[in-house]
């Protein structure tokens, strides 16, 4: 059986980690490569950064951190945010990165996927997805959203379930499922996304938003049926410590690297 990950999540504006309720009301979480060097020693799977304003400078910011960071840790880096061309990935990937994560430029052009797994591989595309729930539909339907880190995203006009299947057949090698109800809130992940999803493709399927306590954690593992979670405020702050993380799920019968 194949083991689930944890991954702390890096939200990064100006060089600084920052962390806010449904993309607003950012606050100041500390030094990406110092939370990276420190989440590295705790035993992290993985480490995701996202230039959540994606303008040229920030990239060149992300690129510096990634260039530093992977001088200091050994664990797979995931870059992410604005990322519009295989060009742009390629940077990346030369700057530290062993996968890139891309989600407006997906939707805008779905053929950038299979473009960059043809080029680099479908390990290392990454499909990053911002879902929220359609209201009063029955049974539950979740749309997908662009420019989150701008006025609350743009509404995309695609079935959050529907473009899974299609990214996958399109060559995405994961998809990280971000749900905007949740993200910040560390009220639980949305696991009847996560599931609907889960089941859905075949790729794995990486949980995001919502992560209050360990238990959140387990649940989105155990029924909605994710691969990996991906968490920032409960680690930020220092809330838990990926040990603890990885203890309690080994406890509850989640297999996991400890």
């Amino acid at each position: 059986m194949l083991t689930k990950r944890i991954i702390p999540c890096l939200d990064v504006k100006g060089g600084r980690v920052v962390k806010g309720i449904k993309y607003r009301n950012l606050q100041d979480a500390g030094d990406p490569v110092e939370l990276a060097a420190f989440y590295n020693e705790q035993g992290a799977d993985e480490i995701v950064f996202y230039d959540i304003t994606a303008s040229s400078d920030e990239r060149e910011t992300v690129r510096d951190l990634l260039e530093r960071t992977a001088d200091q840790v050994f664990i797979p880096l995931t870059v992410g945010g604005g990322l519009r061309t295989v060009e742009d990935m390629r940077r990346m990937l030369e700057s530290g990165a062993d996968k890139v994560s891309i989600n407006t430029a997906a939707v805008q052009n779905p053929h950038l996927i299979t473009e960059g797994a043809e080029r680099f591989g479908s390990q290392c595309i990454i499909l990053g997805m911002d879902a929220k729930r359609v209201p009063g539909v029955s049974p539950r339907r979740w749309g997908v959203f662009t420019h989150t880190g701008v006025d609350g995203g743009r509404a995309a006009g695609r079935d959050a379930v529907e473009w899974a299947i299609q990214v996958v057949e399109l060559g995405a090698g994961e998809i990280v499922v971000n749900s905007i109800d949740a993200d910040g809130t560390q009220a639980g992940y949305d696991v009847e996304l996560l599931r609907a999803i889960s089941t859905a493709v075949t790729v794995p399927v990486v949980a995001s938003g919502g992560a209050g306590t360990m238990e959140d954690l387990y649940q989105a593992l155990a029924q909605g049926k994710a691969d990996a979670v991906l968490a920032a405020s409960i680690f930020h702050y220092r809330t838990y410590s990926i040990r603890e993380a990885k203890e309690y799920l080994t406890g509850k019968g989640i297999p996991i690297r400890l």
